[in-house]
C-alpha cells in the first residue's frame, strides 16, 4: 500500500512540476508584456513633464499640491503606475536572466499576483518535451515518491510503537 501511494504521490508532483517550465514562459510574456504598456505610459508622462521643464519628480509633486482632489488622486495613481513599471522592469530582468532553477526558486521573489492570476486563467496543460519540463517532471517524481514514502513510513512507525498497533 505504502509503494502505491508513492508511485501516485510521486506521478501527482511529477505532473504538476512537469507543467512549471510552460507556466514560468506563459508567465515571462504576460510580465514583458505589462512592463511594454507601463512603459508607454510612464515614457509619455516623462515626455509631458519636460515639455514643461519639469522632471518626474517635481511632476508628481505638483500633483500633490494641487488643490483639486481628483488631480491629487491622479497624481497618487501616477506615482503607483510608476512604483508597478520599475517594480516589474527588475522582476523581467530577474526571470530573463535566470536559468530553470532559478526561475522555481526565484518565482517568490519576483512573483505578481495580477500577472500570474491572468497568465492561469489562459493557462492549458502542456505536455513535458523539453529537456527543462522532464527534468522538472523526473524530479518531481522522485520528490513525490520519497516524499509520500517518507511520511508514510513516519506514521506507519508511530503506530506500530502503540501496543494495540503491533501486528502479530
Amino acid at each position: 500500500m505504502r509503494q502505491a501511494l508513492s508511485v501516485i504521490g510521486g506521478v501527482g508532483l511529477g505532473l504538476a512540476l512537469s507543467q512549471f517550465p510552460e507556466f514560468s514562459q506563459q508567465y515571462e510574456q504576460r510580465l514583458g508584456g505589462a512592463v511594454d504598456e507601463l512603459r508607454v505610459i510612464v515614457t509619455d508622462f516623462d515626455a509631458n513633464a519636460a515639455r514643461e521643464g519639469l522632471d518626474r519628480v517635481q511632476a508628481l509633486a505638483r500633483y500633490q499640491v494641487n488643490p483639486d482632489t481628483f488631480i491629487v488622486g491622479r497624481g497618487a495613481d501616477m506615482s503607483a503606475t510608476i512604483e508597478r513599471y520599475e517594480r516589474l522592469s527588475q522582476h523581467l530582468a530577474l526571470v530573463q536572466n535566470a536559468g530553470p532553477l532559478e526561475k522555481l526558486t526565484g518565482m517568490a521573489e519576483y512573483y505578481d499576483s495580477r500577472i500570474a492570476a491572468r497568465a492561469f486563467e489562459n493557462y492549458e496543460p502542456a505536455v513535458p518535451v523539453t529537456a527543462e519540463g522532464i527534468v522538472f517532471a523526473g524530479t518531481g517524481i522522485l520528490g513525490g515518491y520519497g516524499l509520500v514514502y517518507l511520511l508514510s513510513s513516519l506514521f506507519r512507525r508511530r503506530r506500530d510503537r502503540r501496543p494495540w498497533g503491533r501486528r502479530i
